[in-house]
């Protein structure tokens, strides 16, 4: 089984180490340039259709489990 990642793990190419924190708010960055000029009900949709598209990439049903459950589990 996949082990489900927590800790950040962010890199890009151009970063020499994997634990640069720069490219992570680079995505953060991005991800809420994303949603700039959208109503609510589209940003809700925006972010579903990343999940999915992510969920894809990712591929490992356990792994997407586990995501799911650290995610909920957070929430309080």
């Amino acid at each position: 089984m996949t082990a489900l990642i927590t800790r950040p793990n962010f890199f890009s190419d151009t970063s020499k180490l994997r634990t640069d924190t720069e490219p992570g708010d680079a995505f953060y960055e991005a991800l809420m340039q994303s949603h700039e000029g959208l109503t609510e009900s589209q940003s809700h949709l925006l972010n579903a259709r990343l999940v999915l598209v992510m969920a894809n990439h990712i591929g490992h049903l356990e792994t997407l489990k586990q995501a799911i459950h650290t995610a909920r589990d957070q929430l309080e």
